[in-house]
């Protein structure tokens, strides 16, 4: 009872989530008009292909996506179109200062919402999975958006789509070890790096095809909110990693001269039904109750695809309103790999406030935050929503 009680009061030691933002490229793809797209640009006429990929625009609950490519990149690099090429220059050149772009504009987005200054940042944690280079992107971010080159910065690359929690996570130490700190967290990715014509011989491309998004998100974390200055959106508790073993190859992504090649074995979502329980009970144990179910609490939970929401929510009997935040950033934005839990975390507060709007409760105020990864990789967090 001791343990619930700190949970659900607040917490000043604790780390908030002080701010949300997120930015996009400026081309929108409407999922239906996206297979004629895709093989007119990549030049292609197989039919089987193009009618799989159909099966896969439907099956995904996709809507629409931002992406970074467009005809202009196109038509200065055709051989993006073309197979077996060394194009691994020519994407990163693209990719690196798309990634970097997105950041700047969605960590503004961020600094704006939270209304302190710029120079108030003391941490800065960067996450992508869609660039390569020295110095990393942390530091083109940190210069275009001004941080203080005293700024304390950590760099976490190719973590997939657990990227964005496990960036959260190291916020949360970071922000609870050192008094008064302000972590910028921010997430950038874009599929150029990985953009590759249709083949027979890469079926399990055309997942990535209908499924993936580009785009950033941002996170200002920091314990001891400022009365009068900054509104906490979330309080964070407990944070758990665990990994697979032998599930190594299960997301396999590789670097190579045609950019980086992605292969997601079929029995991902049965991987993770198998072993998501285990999990959230590992992570509600922390709360020291044993008289709440999954349904008393609110689900943050990153949209790897349908499939992985449809096995979690089976094997948790969860009801359906309990995913829809995460149901809707996938409709809205696609899989956006690790900056998609900015948008499911979004979607619950706009939840939560209209509900309170109607004159509703606006929800359990206790949640967690998944997300899973390359490993197979778990990440978790036991969370509070301070909107309700």
């Amino acid at each position: 009872m001791i343990q619930q009680e700190m949970v659900t009061k607040a917490d000043g030691r604790k780390a908030n989530i002080l701010a949300l933002g997120k930015a996009f490229p400026h081309q929108l793809v409407m999922q239906d008009l996206l297979v004629d797209g895709y093989f007119r640009d990549t030049n292609c006429d197989d039919p089987e292909l193009r009618r799989k990929l159909t099966r896969l625009c439907k099956t995904t609950t996709v809507r629409t996506r931002y992406v970074v490519m467009s005809q202009e990149i196109l038509e200065k690099y055709p051989e993006l179109a073309l197979e077996g090429l060394p194009t691994v220059k020519q994407r990163l050149d693209i990719c690196n200062k798309a990634v970097t772009q997105m950041a700047i504009e969605a960590s503004q987005a961020c600094i704006k919402k939270w209304g302190r200054p710029v120079s108030d940042i003391t941490h800065l944690v960067y996450v992508s999975s869609s660039e390569a280079r020295l110095p990393g992107g942390d530091l083109y971010l940190a210069k275009g958006i001004g941080l203080s080159p005293d700024t304390n910065r950590v760099m976490l690359y190719f973590a997939g789509c657990s990227g964005g929690v496990a960036g959260l996570r190291v916020a949360k130490d970071i922000a609870e070890n050192n008094p008064g700190s302000r972590v910028l967290l921010a997430t950038s990715e874009t599929t150029i790096i990985g953009y590759k014509p249709p083949s027979v011989n890469r079926p399990y491309d055309l997942v990535g095809v209908a499924l993936f998004g580009d785009g950033a998100g941002a996170m200002i974390i920091g314990s001891g909110p400022v009365s009068g200055l900054e509104s906490p959106l979330f309080e964070l508790h407990t944070a758990i990693q665990n990994f697979l073993p032998d599930t190594e190859k299960v997301i396999d992504g590789r670097l190579t001269e045609e950019g980086i090649s992605f292969i997601l074995a079929r029995e991902l979502p049965e991987i993770i039904e198998d072993n998501v329980k285990g999990f959230c009970d590992k992570l509600l144990g922390h709360l020291g109750c044993d008289d709440m179910g999954y349904n008393d609490f609110f689900w943050a939970v990153h949209p790897g695809g349908p499939a992985i929401l449809n096995k979690l929510e089976k094997k948790l009997d969860l009801w359906p309103e309990k995913l829809s935040a995460s149901r809707r950033a996938l409709a809205d934005y696609g899989n956006a790999s690790s900056n998609t839990i900015v948008y499911v975390l979004e979607y619950l507060i706009e939840e939560s406030l209209k509900k309170k709007k109607e004159g509703k409760k606006g929800g359990p105020d206790l949640g967690l935050i998944l997300a899973f990864g390359p490993g197979v990789t778990f990440e978790g967090i036991l969370t509070r929503n301070l909107t309700v």
